[in-house]
Parts: structure tokens; C-alpha cells; sequence
């Protein structure tokens, strides 16, 4: 049975909807309805993914610019501990970046979001200039673009951008919370996490760059 995906304004979020994010949250992420509850005041869309009636992941994000430059931004999002979990997540990322096309046609665009573990880097599978990454050493622009979304997630004084690394301070935090048992990362991967406590709420910042004949010809869709 084929994922089925919505997304629709944040504003319609009825709190029933709220209440089964928060279910799936919980048992995933720890992200609870409170929590929740003031991060659909904060993003715009919300995405939601369901095999049948079954809910299988969620995300809050925003399409804008940051600096003029063309941004895909996820807040929050959770995916089930399944063997469909990939399926799930390459589903509602399909569906965010066909927006992200709708848009800002012809142009290159950035994913960028915080990251709960090393799976989550799936969510950036096709894109370009992916960072941070295993044994590469940032550049001053990527630094200043850890700093930049740091400072959009309003978490700016807890980034350290020589590691890209966001300090928790024991309270909730949103990012992207992906798990999946069989997935295959590169070499070194885990160890940019090797500092990283999430139940503290500490975080990792990434993006990468989504290219416009990418997002056009359909690199993205499901």
C-alpha cells in the first residue's frame, strides 16, 4: 500500500491531530503534545505521512528565504520505528521538496534542520554540499550558514560552528528524529555524533543544497 501524504497550513491543525503527533512523538522523539503545541505556533506547514490510517511520520516546516537565499527549513519531525520508516521519510521529503520547487522555481534551494542521530542524514540523500561531513573540515561560509540557522531555530548561543554541534540545556528541543536499523551511512558518520546526548536536547546542525535541475526534473519525487 502506497504512503499517502498531506501537508497543510499549521493553522489547521486541529488539536485531535495534535494529540496523535504527539502519540507517535512520544514513543519516538519524546516530543509531547505541550511541546508540539507551541511548535505548530512557530512553522508554517505541516506534512503528514499514513500507510492506510496508520500515521508513520510528521514534520513542521517553512519555506523562506534566509538572507535571500531559497530555504527549505524542518522544525520538527518524527518517523516511526518500522520497517517502513524509510519509505516514510522519503515520502514526506518528496513532498516538501515538490513544494520547495513550487515555490522557488529555477533555483537552488537549502534543506536545513537539526538532527536528533546520524539516520537522520537519510533526509538529505541526492542533495549537494551536505555538511557536516565525516572528515571535512567546514569552510567560513558553511560555518556562517550553521550560525545563520541556528540563529533561525533561536538557539544561536548554544552552537559551537567548528562542529556544528548545538549544546541541549535538559529541555526540549525540535530537529529531525529518524531511526532506522538497516540504513547505510558513510564511513564516519556516527562519529559527528559522538558528543551528542538528544535526551539532553543536544543537536546537530545540517543541511545541504538541493539544485535546481534537481528539484525540476524530479530527482526528489517518490
Amino acid at each position: 500500500m502506497p504512503m499517502v501524504v498531506t501537508t497543510k497550513d499549521c493553522t489547521a491543525l486541529g488539536d485531535a491531530e495534535l494529540e496523535e503527533l504527539a502519540d507517535l512523538g512520544m514513543e519516538t522523539s519524546g516530543f509531547d503534545i505541550g511541546f508540539l503545541s507551541k511548535e505548530r505556533e512557530e512553522w508554517v506547514l505541516v506534512t503528514t505521512v499514513r500507510d492506510g490510517r496508520k500515521l508513520r511520520g510528521y514534520s513542521f516546516c517553512t519555506l523562506e528565504r534566509i538572507g535571500g537565499t531559497p530555504s527549505l527549513l524542518v522544525g520538527v519531525a518524527s518517523v516511526d520505528r518500522t520497517g517502513r520508516a524509510e519509505s516514510a521519510l522519503k515520502a514526506m521529503m518528496a513532498d516538501q521538496f515538490r513544494r520547495a520547487l513550487l515555490a522557488f522555481p529555477d533555483e537552488d534551494v537549502l534543506l536545513g534542520t537539526r538532527l536528533l542521530g546520524p539516520d537522520g542524514f537519510r533526509a538529505f540523500l541526492g542533495l549537494s554540499d551536505v555538511v557536516p561531513a565525516a572528515g571535512h573540515r567546514a569552510s567560513g561560509e558553511e560555518r556562517a550558514w550553521a550560525r545563520r540557522l541556528a540563529k533561525r531555530f533561536g538557539v544561536e548561543a548554544r552552537l559551537d560552528d567548528r562542529t556544528f554541534i548545538l549544546k541541549g540545556n535538559g529541555g526540549a528541543a525540535g530537529g529531525l528524529d529518524f531511526v532506522h536499523p538497516k540504513v547505510k551511512l558513510p564511513d564516519g558518520v556516527h562519529e559527528l555524533f559522538s558528543e551528542i546526548d538528544p535526551a539532553r536536547g543536544d543537536r546537530l546542525v545540517a543541511f545541504g543544497w538541493a539544485m535546481a535541475e534537481d528539484l525540476a526534473g524530479g530527482k526528489f519525487s517518490r
